[in-house]
């Protein structure tokens, strides 16, 4: 056949030393000892079948047989026995070295809940926020423990929302905000300073189900909420969280049970599209339609507080270039029915 050439060199390999180190059986001197005798078989295997003339000769046969087939069948069940005690050997080393790793880890285990129990931490593992509901008036989602949330946001785009929740569910529901400052905001602000002023001033009741918030100023596009713990997955906008807390919330504020489920939502999309208006003219427009939804209701979630309410008088809050004046007769009239639950 062709002979081809040989593409790389030989190097030097270094093993690394990060894994448990198995003896080399095919170095062993009985590996030796096989070889050759596999060698001296072959020989005796090529005399047993040694052709001259076209016939085969009776003394090397006999030879053959006597000398090759009972000496290479000992050994052979002696290399068989060697190798399956040097197999059962190592695994014996593996399973010894498996249970030492195992008691260090116990040990480690044991160390760290001493820690925890030192510095007074839970020793339930990941802290998260729990309730007490057993309703199942929730859309049929199945209740579960609700863990604590992390909501970035800009201070030009403040999201009242939180503080109007806060307000709004004081006797029914817990929601305990606290804020911290990112390295990439030098400066918040007058209006979300008064903002974090205004959240620490409403009183937390412990025995009330809670949910705990953690509001990070940050220099970031969208106001966006982290609700795993495991894994990033936000939810963009202020709409889509005052969806998701009005959902984990008290049942009084959740809507998908709620014959007007469809128009909580269209109003809460509205308030999504009012935050994006950038002309005078857009503004107004939607402010027509916002009119339009509530008609006659004391409220845009029938004649209670909704979710609704609470996204329209956020954005609204939000919006200053929108005053009293731009508003109809009926919005003003709800925004002052609104003022007395979210107090903003």
């Amino acid at each position: 056949m062709y002979e081809l050439k040989t593409l790389l060199p030989q190097f030097d390999i270094n093993v690394p030393k990060c894994m448990y180190e198995m003896k080399n059986m095919n170095l062993s001197a009985n590996t030796v000892d096989s070889v050759s005798g596999a060698a001296a078989a072959r020989n005796n295997f090529n005399g047993f079948f040694n052709i001259k003339n076209g016939k085969t000769t009776s003394a090397t046969t006999a030879s053959a047989v006597s000398t090759c087939c009972p000496l290479d069948l000992d050994k052979l069940g002696l290399q068989i026995q060697q190798l399956l005690k040097v197999s059962g050997d190592d695994a014996h080393n593996v399973a010894v070295r498996q249970e030492k790793v195992m008691q260090q880890l116990n040990d480690l285990k044991a160390q760290l809940a001493g820690i925890r129990s030192t510095l007074g931490l839970c020793a339930k593992g990941p802290q998260h926020t729990t309730t007490s509901f057993t309703t199942t008036n929730n859309g049929g989602l199945k209740e579960e423990p609700l863990h604590d949330v992390v909501i970035n946001g800009h201070p030009n785009f403040i999201p009242y929302a939180l503080l109007a929740i806060k307000n709004a569910w004081k006797d029914l529901f817990t929601l305990d905000v606290k804020t911290f400052t990112h390295s990439t905001m030098n400066d918040i602000g007058k209006e979300a300073k008064a903002f974090e002023s205004a959240l620490k001033a409403v009183k937390v009741n412990p025995k009330l189900p809670k949910i705990n918030v953690t509001l990070i100023w940050k220099n970031c596009e969208h106001t966006e909420m982290i609700s795993s713990p495991t894994m990033y997955v936000p939810i963009y906008g202020e709409v889509n969280i005052i969806r998701y807390l009005g959902r984990v919330g008290p049942t009084e504020y959740r809507y998908e049970d709620s014959p007007l489920c469809n128009e909580i939502d269209a109003v809460l999309d509205i308030c999504y599209q009012l935050l994006r208006c950038t002309t005078p003219k857009s503004k107004a427009n939607m402010i027509r339609i916002l009119n339009n939804r509530l008609q006659k209701r004391q409220y845009f979630g029938g004649d209670q507080m909704s979710i609704a309410d609470i996204g329209v008088h956020s954005s609204l809050k939000r919006m200053p270039s929108i005053n009293d004046k731009d508003l109809t007769p009926a919005l003003s009239e709800w925004r002052k029915r609104a003022e007395k639950y979210t107090l903003i």
